[in-house]
């Protein structure tokens, strides 16, 4: 159970936890509100349960600011790994994983050490990689450079270190005054630091020619975010409002100096031999001084100056003045920069009037928005005022664009008209000037490009100019609708959907048909990426905003929401239509997560009906999508994909899109998940096996008949030999069918005869399978194997789910199938024996080689079906003794007393009522005794086979035995061969069969290097063959004594002397160092480990025995 401090204080009386790592770093959910984070979650812990515990933790506030730093450091980390590369990344994740398993040790200052000791180490690796890489492309008067780009990469690191230190839950309890320090460290360095990290990323992208801007923006971002006055996490409430902030007015004056002086001294860094070469320079160097004045004076209005002057007027009168000055400077430099650089060909009043004109249009117009914006138009005076400047300044512009003399007034009415909406607040106004407004836009689109012969984005412009109109006259429009009444709120809602399709459009044929045709120009890019996601993140500020105000209703939020995140499908997938299906699939999926939230909690939230409603709704949009799907597929696999490949892709779309629809409202309803599981698996199967599909017309269309019937595919791909896929069907199937059957879809737990025709059917389509796979030259194998595989599948069901006459059939049914092993293998040797008398000597090698190989599937395939037998039947049995338990056992009122078994008898009571109900425990107990063998028999075949094919293919393997031996810890105690054999001893035929292995093992190589063959043994006394062997037989002699007894304490768990594996662990020293056989210093390394092994669980024994004492 997770508790917060909210939920303490609602809750006294509960009891109260620290984590039990309170170093744990506990990382909240990102918000993006200005308040910051909520204080993450306490883990429970036994470790921590006093009231002084309870109190402090009320009293110790946690970092509340978690996201908002979370915006600077997440990114400018990201840079910095990728910057340094995998060194840096190798030596991040090994520290952060020591500092977890510490943590999980609950070595909360190791763990904080071992953070900062990763970071350290982490950066001593940055230097080394990326230094180098640093100071070889820069010249030696730039090593100055490089020393400052390192400098602030190690600071950045540095705040990451304090931004980590700060979730540390017991710092914040055993140190407040500390954290105070490192949350104020941190918000007075990151607006200094993250600015320059993030100009650099985008400066490497896209070049150095506007960096002064781009360096710009981020210091305003973070001014914003940073230096504005809030409070501190770590205050007391009851503290003045100037001592519980955050930021001291020292930072506040470096940050505001740094706002205003760091732009333009960068610029004149960067290009300082053409900082004053010309008017646009210089214009330059006063937009990069007054824009971030003009910041600083809006940000004013949020306190920015507190640390000037705490009186309301003063800071008022600095606001204005200073305002003032700075419009003018950004106005004429915006002028020159823009207006007459960039569209002086729209201009057409004569000099020196345009001058006058544009200065007085721009002037005026921004000295409306500001005296508006900072509330001066308050009284009949200065609406008076303000309504002549807007129409004067309306006149003005008519007259620089050259509207005609005749039709001026319709400007200046325009002009009136929105200046009394805005000091009226009258809506006729507004849709009057909206109408007049739409007019001259008209006339100016008219003017400028209606009768240029231009094709653009895949269309004419008197088109594009169409789309332009109408776009405009609804972003102007919808300002007026949105202060309508909400009776006609509808009428919102469809200018809205109309604005967002055209701009989806708009930006759609200008991203992917990029092409123009005009004087030349072919494959121009007019349309960057940037510009997607810039519209894309306002459309979405734009819907969050309207729906907090009421003014759309949820579905046309759900509507505009859908449009806009299609957009971004543009930006990953180069498909020509993929927007408008991503917008299809989108308002098919989104509706479970949008339209049904507000209903009431607790009961299913959609109707049955309506699931399967939406469910068809998805599988047709996404259908819709083949093409789209088809195009990814080709671009990644760079080939036309296969119908299976295609229909898979298709179903996994339609299933990941159903998720929502079963997660949120049919969470309650298991057939929905296993229905849903089951179509998943079904789109993975064809995406793996690729199956023939004689259905795939209705997978095509234009698109996909142009990409299959290209005249150069066998030039590119080459040649590819078609073997025959349908056996893929019958895997499918056996794999689809045995998850309807584990998911209960069949109900084979209570149905005998079905249980029987399933464990038959699947048997026969896996055994059809294997059979033309893997056996498709040996036909007379076929009823053999089938037979082989159905009695395998008949004996586990029968075993997981017993009948009432399946315990004396299934031994027989087990014997059947170990019966036709020697069958099935004499059987492949010796009818392909026969037919390689007269054949040459390449085709009996041949013939050979692939009776050899057969025989080794079909081992392999044994091995297999013994495994599983074993694991159903070990299964079985531990289930069996358990219930025996339970049915003897213990009282209800003991259960009380345990709280850890509670969960587990819960499992046996559900385990013991879905059991079937005609056949008893005791009678299975009586009647199937034979399964502890069976199960012998089948581990033990297993493991000899597995033994034998790793002599065939490795030549007996020293690793292999390592990972065969762990089969035999399915063997079972049974009333025969192994009575003695327990749970106690269930080890001991693991460390044997591995001793006995490797002591057999290191014995033959010692025989494969004397022995000659038909010359006998080759020894002579006192030669080189003879001392070989004499010398490893000793070393092999020299390991036993551990092995003994090491495997002797397996057995009985008998503790020796310590002074007998002190003597003995000594005699495998020489083993390992001068035997010339591998497997002979194996079992001294083996050796010496059982001895360390025997030493450390007899310690531990002792040591429990004397806890229980």
């Amino acid at each position: 159970m997770l508790l917060d401090e909210s939920s303490l204080s609602r809750h006294p009386h509960h009891r109260a936890y620290i984590a039990s790592s309170m170093s744990a770093p506990s990382f909240p959910t990102f918000s993006g509100s200005a308040g910051g984070d909520k204080s993450s979650p306490l883990r429970p812990s036994p470790s921590s349960t006093s009231s002084s515990s309870v109190s402090r933790i009320h009293t110790t506030p946690s970092f509340a600011y978690n996201g908002r730093i979370a915006l600077a450091l997440v990114p400018a980390a990201a840079f910095l790994l990728d910057l340094g590369g995998a060194p840096v990344a190798v030596v991040l994740t090994v520290g952060l994983m020591v500092a977890y398993m510490l943590d999980s040790l609950r070595l909360k200052s190791a763990a904080f050490f071992a953070v900062w000791f990763s970071l350290v180490a982490s950066q001593l690796a940055f230097f080394a990689s990326a230094s180098s890489s640093l100071a070889a492309s820069s010249s030696f008067s730039s090593l100055p450079l490089t020393a400052l780009a390192l400098l602030l990469c190690a600071e950045t690191n540095f705040l990451i270190g304090l931004w980590i230190s700060l979730q540390f839950r017991w710092i914040q309890i055993e140190n407040p005054s500390i954290v105070a320090s490192l949350e104020r460290l941190l918000f007075a360095c990151i607006p200094v630091a993250t600015p320059a990290i993030f100009t650099w990323a985008v400066v490497s992208a896209l070049g150095m020619v506007n960096a002064a801007y781009y360096f710009l923006a981020f210091v305003c971002m973070s001014y914003w975010l940073y230096s504005l006055p809030r409070s501190s996490s770590f205050r007391s409430k009851h503290e003045p409002s100037t001592d519980s902030q955050i930021l001291g007015p020292l930072e506040s004056c470096i940050h505001t100096l740094y706002l205003i002086f760091a732009p333009v001294l960068f610029h004149v860094a960067s290009h300082h031999s053409t900082a004053l070469s010309s008017v646009s320079s210089i214009c330059d160097l006063l937009l990069l001084f007054f824009i971030p004045f003009s910041f600083q004076l809006y940000a004013s209005t949020r306190g920015a100056l507190w640390w000037v002057s705490k009186d309301e007027f003063q800071i008022r009168r600095i606001r204005v003045v200073n305002g003032a000055v700075a419009m003018v400077f950004v106005v004429i430099c915006l002028e020159v920069r823009v207006v007459f650089h960039s569209f002086s060909r729209y201009v057409h009043a004569p000099p020196p009037l345009n001058y006058l004109l544009v200065t007085v249009t721009m002037l005026g117009g921004a000295a409306a928005v500001g005296s508006y914006a900072l509330g001066m138009v308050d009284d009949a005076l200065s609406s008076a005022a303000f309504t002549a400047l807007a129409v004067f300044v309306s006149g003005a512009g008519a007259l620089v664009i050259g509207f005609p003399l005749l039709f001026i007034p319709l400007p200046l009415i325009s002009g009136f008209y929105l200046a009394r909406f805005f000091t009226k607040k009258s809506l006729p106004s507004y849709f009057a000037f909206v109408t007049l407004a739409s007019l001259m836009i008209s006339w100016f689109v008219v003017r400028n490009f209606w009768d240029l012969n231009i094709w653009m984005a895949g269309m004419d412009l008197k088109s594009f100019c169409k789309l332009i109109l109408a776009s405009a006259i609804l972003a102007m429009a919808i300002p007026g609708l949105v202060l309508f009444p909400p009776k006609i709120r509808f009428l919102t809602e469809l200018s809205l959907i109309g604005y967002a399709l055209l701009l989806c459009y708009i930006e759609d044929r200008f991203f992917n048909y990029t092409s123009i045709y005009y004087f030349g120009f072919d494959d121009d890019v007019i349309y960057p990426s940037y510009m997607v996601v810039m519209t894309t993140i306002l459309g979405f500020a734009l819907i969050r905003r309207l729906a907090s105000d009421h003014r759309i209703g949820p579905k046309a939020q759900w509507i505009l929401t859908c449009l806009f995140s299609s957009k971004l499908a543009m930006l990953f997938i180069s498909s020509k239509s993929v927007m408008w299906v991503s917008a299809v699939l989108l308002l098919a999926v989104s509706p479970p997560l949008l339209l049904y939230r507000d209903r009431l909690k607790g009961a299913s939230k959609m109707k049955i009906w309506q699931g399967y409603a939406h469910a068809c709704v998805v599988a047709i949009s996404a259908w819709f999508c083949r093409e789209t799907i088809f195009e990814a597929l080709q671009w990644w696999n760079g080939m036309p994909p296969s119908d299976g490949l295609l229909l898979g892709s298709y179903i996994l779309l339609t299933g990941i899109a159903c998720i929502p629809i079963v997660a949120l409202h049919f969470s309650h309803a298991q057939p929905a998940k296993r229905f849903l599981v089951l179509v998943v698996t079904m789109a993975l199967l064809l995406i793996l096996l690729q199956p023939p599909i004689p259905l795939s017309w209705a997978f095509r269309s234009n698109l996909i008949k142009a990409a299959r019937q290209s005249s150069d595919d066998y030039s590119i791909y080459g040649f590819v030999v078609s073997r025959p896929a349908w056996p893929s069907w019958l895997l499918i199937a056996t794999i689809l069918l045995t998850l309807a059957a584990v998911t209960s879809i069949i109900p084979i737990k209570y149905i005998v005869e079905l249980r029987a025709f399933y464990a038959v059917g699947v048997g026969i389509t896996l055994g059809i399978y294997v059979c033309a796979e893997y056996f498709f030259q040996a036909v007379i194998l076929y009823p053999l194997i089938v037979a082989t595989i159905v009695c395998a599948f008949v004996f586990v069901v029968f075993t997981h789910f017993p009948s009432a006459s399946s315990t004396r059939i299934l031994p027989w049914v087990f014997a059947l199938m170990v019966a036709l092993l020697p069958v099935s293998y004499l059987m492949e040797g010796h009818l392909r024996a026969k037919n390689i008398v007269d054949d040459t000597e390449p085709d009996k090698f041949s013939t050979l080689l692939a009776i050899e190989g057969a025989r080794m599937s079909l081992l392999g395939l044994y091995a297999m079906l013994f495994m599983l037998i074993s694991l159903e039947i070990k299964f079985e049995l531990a289930t069996l003794m358990r219930e025996k338990v339970f049915e003897r056992g213990v009282a209800p009122n003991q259960f009380s007393h345990n709280v850890g078994f509670q969960p587990k008898l819960r499992l046996m009571q559900q385990r013991r009522a879905s059991a079937a109900p005609a056949f008893t425990i005791k009678r299975l107990a009586a009647e199937a005794s034979w399964m502890p063998a069976v199960g012998n028999v089948s581990t033990v075949l297993c493991f000899i086979i597995c033994l034998i094919i790793n002599m065939s293919l490795t030549g007996g393997s020293n690793r292999a035995i390592f990972f065969l031996a762990p089969i035999l810890l399915l063997l079972n105690q049974d009333s025969d061969i192994l009575a003695s054999f327990g749970d106690r001893q269930r080890y001991f035929p693991v460390t044997f069969a591995i001793s006995v292995f490797l002591l057999l093992n290191a014995i033959y190589r010692i025989w494969e290097e004397v022995w000659h063959g038909n010359a006998g043994w080759g020894l002579e006394i006192g030669g080189p063959g003879w001392f070989f062997a004499v010398k490893n037989a000793a070393l092999i002699v020299l390991t036993l004594p551990n092995h003994i007894l090491f495997n002797r304490f397996m057995w009985d768990y008998v503790k020796q002397t310590d002074s007998m594996l002190l003597l003995t662990m000594p005699l495998n020293l020489p083993s390992i160092i001068i035997t010339d056989i591998l497997t002979v210093r194996i079992l001294g390394f083996l050796g010496v480990s059982y001895s360390l092994g025997q030493y450390l669980i007899s310690r531990r024994i002792r040591m429990a025995g004397m806890k229980y004492i």
